[in-house]
């Protein structure tokens, strides 16, 4: 059986919570290099690829941190769309996000490697993650995530249930101008007062700095995300180790 994610970070200094890295190299290895020097576990809340400059890099250096026993990544829609092509379905392949992605790993030297590993990686990774009163999800919280496990094969199925409000978040059903689903919060003031959720996904800030949002419930939301590889750049938070 395999070890309760929580259990791995046991004995480390802190935690090092990274947002969504979206192909930005060089500020996850800052993020990595920094932590590690801490003695400090990693997660990465998912969205490691498309967008930036160079995703090979950052799926060389997450593996290097699962390995080592030091890091784990959270199940993003960025990854698992990116799976979900490696393994032969068709999508609609955005050029300058999922379609770089895969540019890139085929002008990698070791490009065959990466996408094997990603393949089984992605297809391990963890929809979401409670410890005592923290919950770490890339989109969105849903009250059934304190009381559920998330599903061992996440990575590798359809995106349903409590999964698909792990990596979208709460939509609407209706499109923006950009083209993007519309997504609302209205989860926020479900999060009981005794409880954090740390997530990424939205970019919410306006002044570059994690948005903290205050639920009805007493609860609250720290949205990561700042808009690493596409314009903005990475953030992350320390925690104590022991929730």
């Amino acid at each position: 059986m395999m070890p309760r994610p929580e259990h791995l970070w046991r004995g480390f200094a802190g935690l090092r919570v990274v947002a969504d890295v979206h192909g930005d190299a060089a500020a996850f290895i800052h993020a990595v290099e920094g932590a590690l020097a801490a003695d400090m576990f990693v997660i990465q809340l998912g969205d490691l690829v498309d967008h930036g400059p160079d995703s090979p890099e950052v799926l060389r250096r997450m593996f290097a941190l699962i390995d080592a026993g030091q890091g784990l990544f959270l199940l993003g829609n960025h990854d698992h769309k990116l799976r979900r092509a490696l393994t032969g379905t068709q999508l609609r392949i955005q050029a300058d996000g999922l379609g770089k992605t895969l540019a890139q790993l085929d002008a990698a030297p070791d490009g065959d490697v990466l996408k094997a590993r990603a393949i089984e990686e992605i297809g391990r990774a963890p929809a979401w993650i409670r410890d005592g009163g923290r919950i770490f999800v890339h989109g969105g919280y849903h009250p059934g995530m304190l009381h559920s496990a998330p599903p061992p094969d996440a990575g590798t199925q359809k995106a349903q249930g409590l999964v698909t409000r792990a990596l979208f978040g709460q939509v609407t059903g209706r499109m923006r101008h950009d083209g993007f689903p519309d997504r609302v919060h209205d989860w926020v003031d479900k999060i009981p007062a005794d409880v954090t959720v740390v997530c990424g996904h939205d970019r919410r800030s306006l002044d570059g700095r994690p948005f903290v949002a205050e639920g009805a419930l007493g609860g609250r939301c720290i949205f990561l995300d700042c808009g690493a590889g596409k314009g903005g750049h990475l953030a992350w938070i320390d925690l104590p180790s022991w929730a």
